[in-house]
């Protein structure tokens, strides 16, 4: 493998990897005294963006299911979550302490201008303009016509909105809702359809206030019982160069528009993930090609999505005499090596010489000037040895691995030789510090890289 030049690709903007969570999962996550946040929370945010403005999306499905209680207003019958003070309070002081940007879900399959205008009006009075990154109005829109809403006192389900609802109409409602919300940048559509991504640029046009395009990814699908997918389909090229492959023309009408795109709902597989899969090393692996593809094809920021007790979460969290104690899931360690080899302001660059789908080779040189190579061996059951050429490297280089028992595993996994154990207290790594070392030969360094894990290389530049 020969490492080049700068790809061309625009460089990593600062904030890259992001989280997406529910209305609900913040007090699950945060906890719900705003005077003692959880603190390894916090520390496994700040690790996906060291030293950086970490950008949290808040919404998914409950976008449309929450609203800020209105005075003399029924509830919307689609709601199932009220906001309140103390949430506030409590997402007011995790995003001061993380120093973070909020992109927020606003409801709008309640339809109503009142509903939107109190929400995002407590939302941005009780946070401060100046976290908001955006107001994101909706969520799935595409959806609408075919997901129920709620169900009516006879029992039948109700969706949003009538079968036939279109991009046409999306626009139109988000419009109508964009005039009563705050001076604040809009995001949107927030859609995971294809379909209506292709049809992006009409509605960009028509959207003066539209700051952030938001759209969402998923590889895989597990909504009914009797869909099921495995590690090798999620290990494919299609779930993570494919992924990346379906939005280049969107991402270029939104850059066009002056328009940064984020992918702020991303995950393996969509309706919270399939066991035996999402909960495995596997994803680890696939979250890490996944990030540096999305890179690729220009998009300025991803959020991973993660939800309590769902199989793809990233992390849980429990009180035990008062002390905050984490158990973090397998994926999570793909997007901290991500964080590693692709610091704000890196460029990406080109890597020759590497065939074949199992090994997928990235490089990156940082503002600090090292290159960091990342390779990650997707066979199940072979090592590959790898000789790395970059003509500009000088001197040893340090060597992570990111490794677990296979590919299937739930627990042992390590990054540089380090994990956050079965729990951890601190939301940082232990264990001993990683030393490995590979010592150029002939100007080669060359590494074997075990089956089903993937190895980085910091190197200094002459």
């Amino acid at each position: 493998m020969t490492v080049g030049g700068a790809t061309g690709a625009r460089a990593i903007p600062a904030g890259f990897v992001g989280l997406s969570m529910e209305y609900r999962a913040v007090e699950s996550y945060a906890g719900q005294d705003p005077q003692a946040l959880d603190p390894v929370f916090e520390q496994l945010v700040r690790n996906l963006a060291p030293g950086q403005q970490p950008v949290l999306r808040i919404g998914g499905d409950s976008t449309d299911w929450t609203w800020w209680p209105v005075a003399h207003m029924l509830r919307p019958p689609g709601v199932k979550y009220a906001l309140t003070e103390r949430w506030l309070q409590v997402t007011n002081a995790l995003s001061a302490a993380l120093d973070a940007k909020l992109i927020l879900g606003i409801n709008l399959e309640a339809d109503s201008r009142s509903v939107a205008a109190a929400e995002a009006d407590a939302l941005v009075g009780g946070l401060g303009e100046s976290r908001v990154q955006a107001l994101e109005i909706g969520n799935e829109p595409e959806l609408y016509g075919t997901f129920s809403w709620y169900r009516n006192r006879a029992g039948q389900l109700i969706p949003g909105r009538p079968p036939a609802y279109d991009v046409a109409d999306f626009t139109k409602d988000f419009s109508k809702i964009a005039t009563a919300l705050p001076q604040v940048p809009l995001a949107g559509p927030s859609t995971g359809s294809l379909a209506w991504m292709k049809q992006l640029k009409s509605f960009v046009t028509a959207e003066p206030r539209l700051g952030l395009v938001t759209l969402h990814r998923y590889p895989l699908k597990r909504c009914v019982p009797s869909d099921h997918v495995t590690a090798a389909q999620l290990l494919a090229p299609a779930s993570t160069a494919g992924l990346a492959n379906g939005i280049v023309s969107e991402v270029a009408i939104a850059h066009a528009h002056g328009l940064p795109v984020r992918v702020d709902e991303m995950n393996s597989i969509s309706c919270g993930g399939e066991r035996g899969v999402s909960d495995t090393f596997a994803s680890a692996l696939w979250s890490l090609d996944a990030l540096f593809q999305m890179a690729r094809v220009g998009v300025d920021g991803v959020n991973i999505h993660t939800t309590p007790r769902a199989l793809d979460q990233l992390f849980t969290f429990r009180q035990v005499d008062g002390a905050w104690q984490g158990e973090v899931q397998p994926e999570y360690y793909g997007l901290m090596m991500f964080a590693q080899a692709a610091a704000a302001g890196s460029q990406l660059l080109a890597v020759s010489g590497v065939t074949g789908d199992a090994l997928r080779t990235w490089a990156t040189l940082a503002p600090d000037g090292h290159i960091r190579v990342v390779l990650i061996n997707t066979s199940p059951t072979d090592a590959q040895l790898i000789r790395v050429r970059a003509p500009s490297a000088t001197g040893p280089a340090g060597l992570e691995l990111l490794d677990a028992p296979s590919v299937h595993a739930t627990t042992g996994v390590t990054l540089g030789g380090q994990s956050f154990g079965p729990e951890t207290t601190t939301g940082l790594l232990a264990g001993p510090p990683p030393t490995a070392e590979v010592t150029p030969v002939a100007g080669d360094y060359v590494i074997s890289v075990p089956a089903g894990s993937a190895a980085m290389l910091t190197l200094s530049r002459s």
